[in-house]
């Protein structure tokens, strides 16, 4: 079992019995179902339906409202949002992030009192975290059987996984839900009630609409540069984001990749051929794959 202290994360904290509510009508996922031991992977989107930010929403056992678990860079903008939309609404909106962290443990089981332990809603292979003082990291692996490793470690384990982060391998505020899997991670709650782009999400489920999508991708060699392109021939086809032992993920056109499978066209990047890697989580139409019969 590893842990890492993951410092690109950090949190904030919605308090006040009003909590859930005010949160529910905001983002992608119903806050309500949201107990200690089930927490829930969101996003607060724009009106256009474009990612603002994305978050896991935890209950701590205290009962005192919802806590974040966020990009640490976007804290101040996220904060700054949740104050506009709050108005009247009876919470308080904190970031506290200068004195809690997020520790992600994975590859086992085990408990903690250096901090709150819950589940990672995306994926069970991500495992778990701990919210905590960074201080007591080492306190907290220790108790937990695990070896307390860098967070490259547990970077590596998320792009084997297929697992998107937004700012390497998506830009906040130009990425739609669907081209970050949150559909697939349990990251869109398509029957709650109405939340801040809602209608233009809704749109690119039932109508088929979403063709980018960020996955895995093998490469052998160097890696590709972040930010260049992935080609079909002489068409670009995607941009590559975030890379580590021989995956890299991208954000792909899927029907272009498609096209270019038919055709017997390599995918490339960087000058060197890359392949696609199908998650196990996957439920969308994969390229290369016949389409289930209706």
């Amino acid at each position: 079992m590893k842990a890492a202290l993951l410092d690109d994360r950090g949190v904030i904290r919605i308090g006040g019995e009003a909590a859930r509510a005010f949160l529910n009508g905001l983002v992608t996922t119903d806050v309500s179902k949201v107990t200690p031991d089930r927490p829930c992977f969101a996003g607060l989107l724009t009106p256009q339906g474009k990612i603002v930010a994305d978050f896991i929403v935890a209950a701590p056992p205290d009962g005192d409202g919802v806590l974040l678990d966020l990009p640490r860079a976007l804290a101040g903008a996220v904060l700054k949002k949740l104050n506009f939309y709050r108005l009247r609404a009876q919470v308080s909106c904190e970031d506290q992030s200068d004195t809690l962290g997020v520790l992600a443990v994975w590859g086992g089981v085990g408990t903690t009192a250096q901090g709150f332990v819950y589940p990672d809603p995306r994926l069970p292979a991500l495992g778990y975290r701990v919210i905590l003082s960074p201080h007591l990291a080492a306190a907290a692996a220790a108790e937990l059987g695990a070896k307390l490793v860098e967070a490259g470690i547990y970077d590596a384990h998320r792009i084997a996984l297929g697992i998107p982060l937004g700012g390497r391998d998506f830009s906040y505020g130009d990425a739609f839900p669907h081209d970050a899997a949150m559909d697939q991670l349990a990251g869109v709650d398509f029957a709650k009630g109405c939340y801040v782009g809602q209608e233009v999400v809704a749109r690119m489920q039932h109508r088929g609409l979403a063709r980018s999508r960020i996955v895995p991708l093998a490469y052998d060699g160097v890696a590709p540069e972040a930010g260049s392109d992935v080609t079909a021939g002489d068409k670009s086809v995607g941009t590559i984001g975030s890379s580590a032992d021989s995956r890299v993920l991208a954000l792909l056109r899927l029907d272009r990749v498609a096209d270019a499978l038919a055709a017997g066209i390599p995918l490339t990047a960087g000058g060197h051929s890359v392949r696609l890697v199908k998650p196990d989580w996957v439920r969308f139409a994969w390229p290369g794959e016949a389409k289930p019969a209706n």
